[in-house]
């Protein structure tokens, strides 16, 4: 019988002990207090830009290399490499994959 008395009451301690760490963190997220706003300073990017396609183009060897036309779906790269003139069809999303070289 004393082992019951010592189980049940242990077990009473500990639900009136979990019961103010409870309450606490149910006030932390009350609406009274203002919300933290992360802010974010840089613009995200949805398409390729042009300066990533510049520099994927002269990393990949070619000299000179410009913008020549930008559409919803391919930004063109023209510029030279080894062998004379050339450009570079960069598909306008995220990250400038190469289409056709």
């Amino acid at each position: 019988m004393t082992h019951f008395i010592a189980k049940a009451s242990f077990a009473a301690l500990l639900a009136l002990a979990s019961v103010p760490a409870t309450l606490s963190t149910a006030a932390a997220a009350s609406p009274d207090r203002a919300p933290i706003i992360d802010v974010q300073y840089h613009r995200p990017v949805h398409g390729c830009s042009p300066v990533q396609a510049v520099q994927k183009a002269r990393w990949s060897g070619m000299r000179n290399a410009r913008i020549t036309s930008i559409t919803p779906r391919r930004v063109v790269v023209s510029g030279r490499d080894r062998y004379g003139w050339n450009r570079m069809v960069f598909a306008n999303v995220r990250g400038c994959p190469l289409i056709r070289r």
